[in-house]
């Protein structure tokens, strides 16, 4: 992990990787799709089917042939596009994903870096993105619980969690406080996961939860 005194700012300006170092957190941002004008097309009538039949019905009582008729595509195209349901949740979730990842790496303080050399303090920043992606998360929660749980270990391949636990790490190694910021930033995230926060809500609640996880990562810092 990048320990420099400039804190998580220099790992993120970091073009490349040294032989050995860990990879730079700009180059674990979520790519934008690249695609012809009549596949981009395809694309976003099956997201938009896709995002009015799960806001209508729920996502669970969506499938695959209901999108596929609602956006006017075949369903052999759907598959080979999204692979399965969990695949075209994951990709209505990109947009949304990619916008907090721009705000991590660019945007005002405290949730990004704000002016070069002027960012809040790592236990601000630590913060603020807990807030971000549970702000995030609990609006999306069935759609980010479905790609998180579609097979064994999906949360830690589909989507943005190596992003998410590398800014993380490098908040909590810029704080100076973690023994172990890769192993906390997991043990962070683990509480950010979608099926426990899902498993808590009704319990709980969503203040409880916010103040709880807030709580943990003040504890880390």
């Amino acid at each position: 992990m990048t320990q420099d005194s400039t804190g998580p700012q220099s790992a993120y300006a970091t073009p490349a990787p040294a032989p050995g170092a860990p990879v730079p957190l700009e180059l674990l941002r979520t790519p934008p799709p690249v695609e012809r004008a009549d596949a981009a097309r395809n694309r976003a009538a099956v997201l938009e089917a896709a995002a009015r039949l799960f806001a209508e019905h729920g996502v669970e009582s969506v499938s695959m042939d209901q999108v596929a008729a609602a956006a006017g595509v075949g369903k052999g195209t759907l598959f080979r596009r999204f692979g399965d349901k969990a695949g075209l949740g994951a990709a209505l979730l990109d947009a949304r994903e990619r916008a907090l990842q721009d705000a991590v790496l660019r945007g005002p303080a405290p949730l990004g870096p704000g002016e070069a050399d002027a960012g809040a303090a790592s236990g601000e920043r630590l913060a603020a993105f807990v807030t971000a992606y549970l702000d995030y998360l609990l609006e999306h929660l069935d759609l980010v619980r479905m790609s998180e749980t579609a097979g064994r270990g999906s949360r830690y391949r589909i989507g943005a969690y190596r992003f998410w636990h590398r800014h993380v790490a490098l908040l909590l190694g810029a704080g100076g406080h973690a023994e172990d910021p890769e192993h906390d930033a997991h043990a962070l995230l683990a509480a950010l996961a979608a099926e426990h926060v899902a498993a808590l809500l009704p319990e709980l609640g969503e203040e409880r939860i916010r103040a709880g996880v807030l709580r943990l990562a003040s504890r880390m810092t």
